[in-house]
């Protein structure tokens, strides 16, 4: 990997790549959670007492366990229903 310094590019040392890594990896968990919660919110009508169902539910209910699964937060996003 290579980095930009005063307008070359420099090799970077695995340390730096090792370091940025590490970044990247600390805020996986924020990423997911916040991706989760959106899918949350848009599905929020979906339920209401008068348009919940079965699969909706389940689907919910997935996205509110995803954090407590094993491999957190490199997980498969349930898909919504149709």
């Amino acid at each position: 990997m290579n980095k930009m310094v005063n307008g070359s590019l420099v090799a970077m040392t695995d340390e730096e790549i090792a370091t940025m890594n590490a970044e990247a990896d600390s805020i996986k968990p924020d990423i997911a959670r916040a991706r989760r919660n959106a899918l949350l919110a848009a599905s929020d009508m979906m339920a209401l007492a008068d348009r919940i169902t079965p699969e909706w539910r389940d689907y919910r209910q997935a996205l509110r366990d995803l954090p407590a699964q094993s491999g957190f937060p490199d997980v498969d996003m349930p898909v919504a229903p149709s």
